[in-house]
């Protein structure tokens, strides 16, 4: 079981070999969860984004970009009506917004390959929406808006050894 832990905590999170739940208070809190996960990031990772409009995504997104190293004159906000932003720091960080799109037909036209495949790393906020073309491994974040102020954080390593947290139990 998976013990949920206030942000301070965040020097905590391993985004490789376990979940990890954490509970934010402020968009501040927020983002320094993001900075752990980017700080832990490597070129070819892809970090999947789920929760509601609203939730947090593009605020964690800018939390991970700091921590990757964005340039600090580059604004990290929300792709919804463009798709893609990219971002230059020490590693490239592809900045996905599947919010308009709903049919993995039209997801699947946009040609994320060469970004899934390439030396950067994807953040794909509603990544939910493309999970059959998620890589194998990849880190699912999902953040759960409890109140106004308040977000429970989860962060899933997902791989062909750890596909779910518990394991499934199916015959």
């Amino acid at each position: 079981m998976t013990q949920t832990v206030e942000a301070n905590c965040a020097a905590d999170l391993s985004i490789r070999d376990k979940k990890s739940a954490f509970r934010t208070h402020s968009p501040e809190e927020t983002q320094e969860i993001g900075v752990q996960i980017g700080t832990q990031l490597r070129p070819g990772d892809v970090v999947a984004l789920i929760g509601d409009l609203g939730a947090g995504k593009t605020c964690l997104t800018q939390g991970i970009a700091q921590g990757v190293g964005v340039y600090q004159d580059q604004i990290v906000n929300s792709p919804s009506y463009i798709l893609i932003n990219e971002y230059e720091g020490k590693i490239p960080i592809y900045h996905i917004d599947l919010y308009r799109l709903e049919r993995l037909e039209d997801i699947v036209a946009l040609g994320l390959e060469d970004y899934l495949e390439g030396d950067g790393i994807c953040v794909i906020e509603w990544g939910d929406r493309m999970d059959e073309l998620l890589p194998e491994s990849h880190i699912q974040v999902t953040i759960t808006a409890e109140d106004e102020s308040t977000r429970a954080v989860e962060v899933l390593p997902i791989s062909p050894t750890h596909k779910s947290f518990p394991p499934d139990k199916g015959g």
